[in-house]
């Protein structure tokens, strides 16, 4: 769900997915932890002054960042070469392995902060607009991948009805409930998969009535762009200045 409360929440799509792509470029450049450790900081701190993301969410959006953070780090430390931290422990680390090991960690950590912000304040349809208005996006891959997004989001709801559909039909067991198991579960996946397409095929009937792709096409709504904008985009670029020349005297 969209925080439309918080302040990154009124800015342009286009301009934060542009903020999230350059830090995310500048990070391939940072190989010390002390640096990316500086930008993820920093990057939680403006996520919660201006985004406003709640602490569950984050904590559970980081979930798979830090899963595959973990696997960086110790295949670094056991495959690079340098310096063994312990010589006499039976498996080889590498003191060079863990720092570049946890600093590729940290990048991932960087971007799943930002990427969770920027889900957290954006809202789909506004940021195809954006992207159709700033970028030059067709709005016949906008409207696609807008209406995708929109059956996607509605299909947890179609499986509750499946599953209580067919649990009404099913026969119960011994305690009264009714009876399940992957052959039953596979009925309802494989129920939920026909309603998906059907509902793909009325999407794209709908498309097509409409004329999507025949000609120029207004916005409804268009997505403003002001100055605040600007601001965003010049604190990100000051915050990687002031992080890439931490990472330049590490050198």
């Amino acid at each position: 769900m969209t925080d439309t409360a918080s302040w990154l929440a009124h800015r342009d799509p286009a301009v934060k997915l542009a903020a999230l792509l350059a830090v995310s470029i500048a990070t391939m450049f940072l190989w010390r932890p002390l640096p990316v450790l500086l930008l993820y900081l920093a990057s939680l701190g403006a996520i919660a002054c201006v985004a406003r993301v709640p602490v569950r969410m984050m904590v559970v959006g980081h979930v798979p960042f830090l899963a595959f953070g973990l696997g960086l780090l110790l295949v670094n430390a056991m495959s690079r070469p340098g310096a063994d931290l312990v010589p006499e422990w039976p498996i080889r680390i590498t003191v060079e392995g863990i720092e570049v090991g946890a600093a590729l960690a940290m990048r991932g950590l960087v971007i799943g902060a930002l990427t969770i912000g920027f889900l957290a304040t954006t809202s789909p349809r506004d940021l195809l607009v954006s992207l159709m208005t700033r970028a030059g996006l067709s709005p016949r891959y906008a409207h696609a991948v807008l209406a995708g997004h929109r059956m996607l989001a509605a299909m947890p709801r179609s499986w509750e009805s499946i599953r209580a559909a067919q649990a009404v039909r099913a026969p119960l067991d011994r305690r009264g409930r009714p009876k399940g198991g992957p052959v039953v579960f596979a009925r309802s996946a494989f129920a939920l998969l026909v309603d998906a397409i059907r509902s793909s095929e009325r999407i794209a009937l709908a498309l097509e009535s409409r004329g999507l792709g025949v000609g120029p096409r207004t916005v409804w709504r268009p997505v403003p762009i002001g100055w605040r904008d600007g601001v965003l985009a010049v604190a990100v670029v000051l915050a990687m200045s002031a992080v890439l020349g931490v990472a330049w005297m590490q050198r």
